[in-house]
């Protein structure tokens, strides 16, 4: 099967002075595991999580082990990583995650 990498810029949300928009790789390997989605950020940080909780999480908070993902308005979501270090806030447009969904769901269709 094919994978699905899309590029996309979304704002790393902090304390700090805004950044500004960064480059995230979003990654779907149907033949590696086609129950997860990937979000890879600069420096090499790349976080794995089930393709149906990025889904849920567009229409309503929800989470998953140290994941969480909710709507942000009308044309945003947050995606919240925890890890031992801290919390990674990444703020994305919709409509980009939408397009990668259905992208993923192209090459392998929701199992029931």
């Amino acid at each position: 099967m094919s994978v699905v990498e899309q590029y996309a810029r979304a704002h790393i949300v902090t304390d700090e002075e805004d950044p500004g928009a960064v480059p995230v790789v979003l990654r779907y390997d149907p033949d590696s595991d086609p129950r997860s989605v990937r979000v890879g950020l600069p420096g090499a940080y790349e976080w794995t999580f089930s393709r149906a909780l990025l889904e849920k999480g567009l229409r309503a908070p929800a989470e998953s082990g140290d994941v969480r993902v909710w709507p942000c308005g009308r044309v945003q979501a947050v995606v919240e990583f925890h890890t031992d270090c801290g919390v990674a806030v990444v703020q994305f447009e919709s409509k980009t995650l939408v397009r990668f969904l259905r992208r993923t769901y192209t090459v392998e269709p929701v199992r029931t």
